[in-house]
């Protein structure tokens, strides 16, 4: 990578690709760069998970695209958190909400703080998390998060969406951006004598040739892991689910703006709204269960046991590579690691990865001078998602199969979670943990309050004490009133849906 450089050339579609060819385009407005996407006519797309967190919300007004504009060709319904069910086996905690904190909330989190610090200290206090935040009303009561002009506060969401119509929309908006498209199957990618990518060679004996490449495809990543040799680190040790099977089933009217996970024998199940169908997939172990057992067990779950429903069933590693940026080659998506969907955060890391590398190349002056700094972000980024993930398993107390039993007595957890773990069962703030180690700018304290607390890391009932009047210094039914009365402000999903579709 140099300052010359006057060419990309985007290997691979999907949704990652062209998010990627979206941001490139648009940041490098000026750049005039000659920027082309290839892609195979004949390769699927993964398309594991249809939800999102909100940073893709911020990625499609940077490139100026509107609700009106997407929602409605993507079969897209809005997200306001997660709802975690059967996670945890203690009284009161078999189901919890994990919101996306919004600027109402910064007068009820307080609050939830207070609450489940003291009850860490054996108080008596109702530290469940769900009730402290105005997404789990929005939730409950089927509300958008759209909020009227009237309304004072910034809200926070997310999507569901249709991952393939995702990507064809994207495919468009980066046409206009000037985004040159091309399929063609790629055979071959050939180095020259420094080892840095010459050209692409495809089946027609054609040359594809640029300055950089970005590696979009997939878990075979042709370009960063196959031609360049990077590493591929695994985390298998620690997260065990490596298989998906997925259903559709019909959809329902006004959906709730959330993600349903629940856990089952061997992992888990996502149950996401769609305007066109409930999407719903297995996460699973194929080391504990086999594909077909795992498929009836779904089937049973979602009731559809006599249904003729093809089940489609997917296969994924989890893991990163040791670079990101190698060479003249940045991967993005799949290409360069997973961590499995269970919070949607892979769409996340394609928009942090590719901005980070915009920043590290305006930086250096398009030059590879920021390239292991950058890579060392992103890494962080990976390991800290990573560890989030591997958290809800070690905490869960779930003991009905080897599959949990092995996930909460797993003893190769990262010394980062170890040490975050301690500090929440000796009662420690955690918030200071997690300074000390620079993880609140990945998942930030109340994200870990909430996971902890939700799945009932806290003293049982018979374990607490009274408090005195300054324990009890929040009215829980105040706080209720006060978040209801904000979503009176919101329309129903349904009704919003409508508006943009």
């Amino acid at each position: 990578m140099n300052d010359s450089m006057k060419s990309i050339v985007i290997l691979g579609g999907g949704t990652a690709g062209w998010i990627a060819a979206n941001l490139i385009a648009t940041h490098w407005e000026d750049k005039q760069l000659d920027i082309t996407l290839v892609e195979a006519p004949d390769i699927g797309i993964i398309g594991v998970g249809e939800g999102s967190t909100p940073p893709l919300k911020t990625f499609l007004e940077v490139i100026g695209v509107a609700e009106d504009e997407w929602m409605g060709r993507c079969d897209a319904t809005y997200k306001v958190g997660i709802t975690f069910r059967d996670w945890s086996t203690k009284p009161g905690f078999d189901e919890y909400f994990h919101p996306f904190l919004c600027q109402p909330d910064e007068f009820s989190v307080p609050a939830f703080f207070h609450n489940s610090f003291l009850r860490r200290q054996g108080v008596d206090l109702d530290g469940h998390p769900s009730q402290y935040f105005l997404a789990w009303q929005l939730a409950k009561q089927r509300l958008a998060p759209v909020a009227p002009p009237n309304f004072p506060f910034e809200m926070n969401y997310g999507y569901h969406f249709n991952s393939g119509m995702l990507g064809e929309f994207l495919q468009e908006w980066a046409a206009r951006k000037g985004v040159k498209y091309k399929q063609a199957a790629v055979t071959e990618t050939v180095l020259n004598e420094h080892g840095y990518i010459d050209y692409l060679k495809t089946d027609t004996e054609e040359t594809i040739k640029a300055d950089f490449y970005v590696d979009s495809t997939g878990f075979r990543s042709e370009l960063l892991q196959k031609a360049l040799g990077v590493p591929f680190e695994s985390c298998e040790d620690v997260l065990f689910n490596d298989s998906a099977v997925v259903f559709p089933t019909e959809p329902d009217e006004n959906p709730s703006p959330q993600t349903i996970s629940t856990a089952l024998k061997y992992g888990w199940g996502w149950k996401i709204p769609l305007t066109s169908r409930f999407g719903n997939g297995y996460v699973y172990s194929s080391k504990y269960v086999d594909d077909d057992d795992a498929e009836m067990e779904f089937r049973q779950h979602l009731g559809l046991v006599d249904s003729d429903i093809e089940a489609r069933r997917l296969k994924f590693k989890v893991g990163r590579v040791k670079e990101h940026w190698a060479k003249n080659c940045l991967a993005v998506g799949l290409s360069q690691g997973f961590i499995e969907p269970l919070e949607a955060t892979a769409l996340d890391m394609v928009q942090e990865t590719v901005v980070r590398f915009i920043e590290a190349a305006n930086k250096g002056n398009f030059t590879d001078q920021y390239r292991d700094e950058f890579n060392e972000r992103i890494s962080k980024r990976f390991d800290a998602v990573r560890d989030y993930i591997v958290c809800h398993y070690r905490i869960s107390s779930r003991d009905d199969t080897d599959y949990w039993r092995d996930c909460a007595t797993n003893e190769k957890i990262s010394r980062s979670l170890r040490e975050l773990l301690t500090a929440w069962m000796s009662g420690k703030n955690i918030t200071d943990e997690l300074e000390r180690q620079n993880l609140d700018a990945y998942f930030p304290s109340v994200s870990w309050n909430c996971l902890l607390a939700g799945k009932g890391i806290l003293p049982s009932q018979d374990q607490v004490r009274p408090g005195n009047e300054l324990a009890h210094k929040y009215d829980l039914a105040k706080i209720a009133s006060y978040l209801e009365g904000c979503a009176l402000n919101f329309k129903p999903h349904q009704e919003q849906l409508r508006a943009v579709h």
